[in-house]
């Protein structure tokens, strides 16, 4: 994509439209005149975890929400450009023959009949959907422009920052060739650094062993991260030996050897699983002390390659501010060392660092870069929080509820704030269903389970009773951000919930000798703070923080909950069960509701209890509609 000087008039409105899709997390982006308007990811509507499909419904959403026709969109922009990716795979097969065949012949048969005409695929997509909308009319299709898949992560990451300059590290499995770059950020420009090209890959060593793990590639990374403290670090001279050459300056080279993600179905080879004396984890067969260390291990070599990776940055660029995107930027463990170690005055992550994130960043490149329009930074990002979904008025929520003819009260915020706060008190779990839906993977106070933090049965409650999902995961706090410093090692915003921190000693119980010597997984059950519900056995703590602006309702209910107890945070997790998407709308929300062990559901100003709903039969279906993750 070129840049041109625009010749529209300053007074037209430029409506743009960023795409991600057909590999994973698919999403829609809409953008009037640079600003952002509508972002959401396809797998809100469609119930499936990660859907890879054309964002049919995200796209209807960005539309009909904002009462744009097709025919209003200036651009459409597509995150990536498929035949580069197309020349890798070619080129990768063709390296590593005659090994790879039965994979090459698999990937070779959905490029040639689908994504090597990935152009006239989206054509004819839009042209269908331009039909629905307008049946009567010849379609009329705006533009259709493709970016670079790194350019789309470093835009998203830059350009909705607070800063006017920066530098960009970008890192995730793999683009077109690209699986880490570089950018320097200025004004409306993002230029190219230098870049680590495939199959040397962080995000694909860190995958490898999500596989060896047992976890699901692409979905299960962030579970590697929280079973890390679980463990000690014990396997990174062999990581380091063997797996990855990592250089002074955090540029790193894979031994491919112990790899097959570039020639085969699988991550790992027979070598990778030989080095480490086991075969892979079956998946939800017992975690061991070797999976815990084998996972500090991993996250060890990533940290230091990000860290190292960042001091090199600071010292060719000398800037002071740095922005990241992609899937590693979703290591909050890395991010928030990161942070520690005042590398650079300031940081700012995109909180949909992702695939979804680079229909954003596609977007942004449409404006910035191709119209050449000016850019405009303040104190604060361009990305209202990330609350860019669905949103359901009372009126609409009111009328789903008495459809299914079921109880619930309606109450005015300060009283139903007041209420929440005397239920979290008494130990009562919470479905939250507030104003517009998150864009990216973290529930914000948006669409989230909460509890009280104070509660020492709350963790392993939510997790096995609500979630289902393994004892070991951790939930993250939400606080006041006013009030963080006094709970935790922390004196920045953390809004999106994408930095790990320690929490304060003064508000920590050191373990024992003999506690501190049990089994990984035993040490849940030891109190480590006074806010055990979000205390990581490391003491640390994911931590978002809640200003009166972005969410004041959720902000409101926080500081109901800190007049009653005194306690400024609360527990947060996704509004969803293990292996289903987080809950779009009210039907997602009370079917979620009524099929785990969820006290009380609040609908904007509804609230329902549980002990008044109809009974109904255990709903066990949800167990064979989700693929568990």
């Amino acid at each position: 994509m070129y840049k041109i000087d625009c010749n529209l008039s300053s007074n037209s409105k430029i409506n743009i439209l960023g795409i991600s899709c057909f590999y994973h997390d698919s999403a829609a982006t809409l953008i009037s005149n640079g600003e952002i308007i509508s972002a959401v990811q396809e797998e809100r509507f469609t119930r499936i975890k990660h859907d890879s499909e054309f964002p049919l419904n995200a796209i209807n959403f960005c539309l009909q929400s904002n009462n744009i026709d097709l025919r209003e969109i200036s651009y459409i922009v597509y995150y990536e450009k498929p035949l580069l990716t197309f020349e890798r795979l070619l080129e990768t097969y063709l390296g590593s023959a005659p090994r790879g065949g039965r994979s090459f012949i698999s990937a070779m048969q959905v490029w040639l009949k689908e994504k090597i005409f990935l152009k006239s695929e989206i054509k004819n997509k839009f042209k269908d959907l331009q039909l629905k909308l307008v049946p009567n009319e010849d379609p009329i299709l705006p533009e259709i422009l493709f970016t670079e898949h790194h350019q789309s992560h470093a835009a998203s990451a830059f350009f909705p920052s607070p800063f006017e300059e920066a530098v960009i590290l970008c890192m995730d499995g793999v683009g077109e060739w690209a699986t880490t770059s570089t950018w320097i950020g200025h004004k409306n420009k993002i230029s190219p650094i230098w870049e680590i090209s495939f199959p040397h890959s962080i995000g694909l060593l860190y995958s490898s062993f999500t596989y060896y793990c047992g976890f699901k590639v692409n979905s299960g990374e962030y579970k590697l991260m929280g079973l890390a403290p679980y463990g000690t670090p014990k396997y990174v001279s062999l990581i380091k030996d063997n797996l990855v050459q990592i250089k002074d300056d955090g540029t790193f080279r894979l031994d491919m050897s112990y790899f097959k993600f570039h020639r085969g179905f699988r991550m790992i080879s027979k070598k990778f699983e030989n080095l480490f004396g086991n075969p892979p984890r079956k998946k939800e067969s017992e975690l061991t002390q070797f999976h815990m260390d084998l996972a500090a291990s991993i996250q060890s070599v990533t940290e230091e390659i990000v860290l190292k990776l960042a001091k090199t940055l600071r010292k060719e660029t000398g800037k002071k501010n740095i922005c990241l995107s992609g899937g590693v930027a979703l290591n909050c463990v890395a991010n928030g060392k990161l942070v520690s170690e005042r590398i650079f005055d300031n940081v700012w992550i995109q909180p949909a660092s992702g695939d979804a994130g680079s229909s954003l960043g596609a977007a942004m490149i449409a404006w910035y870069e191709y119209l050449n329009k000016p850019r405009k930074v303040n104190n604060s990002d361009s990305m209202k929080g990330t609350y860019l979904g669905c949103e359901f008025s009372n009126e609409e929520i009111i009328n789903y509820l008495k459809g299914i003819d079921v109880p619930f009260e309606s109450l005015e915020d300060e009283k139903l704030f007041e209420k929440l706060a005397h239920m979290l008190d008494a130990g009562k779990v919470i479905g939250w269903f507030n104003g517009p839906m998150e864009f990216g993977p973290r529930a914000l106070g948006g669409r989230s389970i909460i509890g009280d933090p104070r509660n020492q049965e709350m963790q392993s409650l939510m997790n096995l009773k609500i979630k289902f999902r393994e004892s070991f995961r951790p939930f993250a706090p939400s606080v006041l951000e006013e009030d963080a410093s006094s709970q935790f090692e922390i004196d920045i915003k953390s809004p999106y919930m994408l930095l790990v921190s320690p929490l304060k000693k003064e508000i920590c119980k050191e373990m024992s000798e003999e506690q501190k010597g049990l089994f990984g997984i035993e040490k849940l059950s030891i109190p480590r703070s006074s806010l055990p519900a979000i205390t990581h056995v490391d003491y640390s703590a994911r931590v978002q923080t809640v200003n009166k602006l972005t969410n004041p309702r959720y902000y409101k209910l926080i500081k109901a909950f800190k007049k009653k107890t005194g306690c400024s945070s609360i527990v947060n997790t996704s509004f969803n069960v293990r292996g289903e998407p987080i809950v779009c709308n009210p039907q997602d929300a009370y079917r979620c509701f009524m099929r785990t062990e969820m006290d009380v559901l609040v609908l904007q100003n509804q609230i329902l209890l549980k002990t008044e709903q109809p009974i109904s039969e255990k709903d066990e279906i949800w167990k064979e509609q989700f693929e568990l993750d």
